[in-house]
C-alpha cells in the first residue's frame, strides 16, 4: 500500500505530495510544526502538542487553521489510510501562498501539511551504555520558543554531531551557558537534584520535558529550572536529553569529560522508567 499523506484538504500519495512554489514556509520559513509520537495508534500528549501549536502560531501572528478536533478528525482518516499503529505524525502549518514578499499579506489561506513515518524505539543498548554528545555555539535567532521550521542552524549543529561522531550537540551561549540539543532538551542531575534551563524564549519547551517535570514531582525529586553552564555540566553526576521522539536518553560523556561514573545514572533510569510505564498504562 501507498504511503500517504495529507496536504491542504486532500489525501495523497506522499511520493506526489507538494506545496506550491511560492508557499511562504518553503520562501521565508514562515511555518510552525509539530512531531507527536503515536503509540498503538494514539497520540502521545496531543493535548500539550496542540497547545504548543496554538502558541506558535500566535507568536507568528496567526491562528489555527481548524479545531483540535477537526485536527483529531484528520489525523485518525490518516492513521487508517497508511495502517500505521507506531510511528510519528510531522504537522505543519504555514502562513499559505503569495508573491514573494517580506510583508505579510491579507488575508491568507494558510497551507496545512501532515505526514507519518514508521518509528523504531531507541536501542536498549544505548538507554543501557549512555550516549555522547559535543557542545557547539548556540547562534539561533532569540525565539527559540517557537517551534519555527528555520531550523539551518539545528541542522548545522546537528551535522557537527555527526561530524564527531557523537549522539547530539548542546548548544552553548557566548557566556558558556547550555541551552538545548539540536532537537532535544538538555538536562544535567547533582547530589539528585534535577537541572534544566528555564522554559523562556531560549528554548523549546518540550512536551516530554514538561512530562518528566510532572514525574520528577511525583517521586519527589527535586529539580531547577535555571540556566547551568558547560562547567556545571563537566562536573554533573549525571546528564541526559529528552524529547519527545527518543524520550529520555542517558548522557555519559560531554566534550572529552566523563559525566559521573561514564554510566547512565540512577535518577535518569528512573525518570525512563516511568515515563514508560505513563506512555503503556494510558494506552492499554
Amino acid at each position: 500500500m501507498s504511503r500517504i499523506a495529507y496536504v491542504n484538504g486532500r489525501f495523497i500519495r506522499h511520493s506526489l505530495a507538494a506545496v506550491h512554489v511560492e508557499d511562504r514556509g518553503y520562501q521565508f520559513a514562515d511555518a510552525v510544526y509539530e512531531v507527536i509520537t503515536i503509540v498503538r495508534g494514539c497520540l502521545i500528549d496531543d493535548q500539550l502538542h496542540f497547545e504548543r501549536l496554538e502558541r506558535s502560531l500566535a507568536e507568528i501572528r496567526m491562528e489555527m487553521p481548524f479545531s483540535r478536533a477537526i485536527f483529531r478528525l484528520k489525523v485518525a482518516e490518516l492513521l487508517r489510510l497508511n495502517k500505521l499503529t507506531s510511528g510519528s505524525l510531522y504537522l505543519q502549518v504555514s502562513r499559505g501562498v503569495a508573491p514573494r514578499n517580506h510583508r505579510i499579506p491579507h488575508p491568507l489561506t494558510p497551507s496545512v501539511v501532515m505526514t507519518l513515518r514508521p518509528s523504531r524505539p531507541v536501542p536498549q543498548e544505548v538507554l543501557e551504555n549512555g550516549v555522547p554528545v559535543i557542545t557547539v555555539p548556540d547562534v539561533r535567532w532569540k525565539r527559540s520558543d517557537i517551534k519555527s521550521v528555520a531550523l539551518l542552524a539545528n541542522v548545522l549543529a546537528k551535522d557537527d554531531a555527526v561530524q564527531h561522531d557523537v549522539y547530539e550537540a548542546w548548544q552553548v551561549t557566548p557566556e558558556g551557558i547550555v541551552t538545548e540539543g539540536t532537537s532535544t532538551n538538555a538536562w544535567i542531575v547533582k547530589g539528585g537534584h534535577l537541572i534544566t534551563h528555564p522554559a523562556a524564549n531560549a528554548i523549546l519547551n518540550g512536551v516530554t520535558r514538561l512530562a518528566l517535570l510532572k514525574i520528577a514531582t511525583e517521586l519527589g525529586i527535586e529539580f531547577e529550572e535555571r540556566p547551568f553552564s558547560v562547567a556545571e555540566a563537566y562536573l554533573a553526576d549525571e546528564a541526559f536529553l529528552s524529547s519527545s521522539s527518543a524520550f529520555l536518553v542517558p548522557i555519559v560523556r560531554i566534550d572529552t569529560t566523563k559525566i559521573g561514573a561514564g554510566i547512565p545514572g540512577p535518577v535518569a533510569t528512573e525518570l525512563l522508567a516511568r515515563y514508560k510505564d505513563r506512555i503503556w498504562s494510558s494506552n492499554a
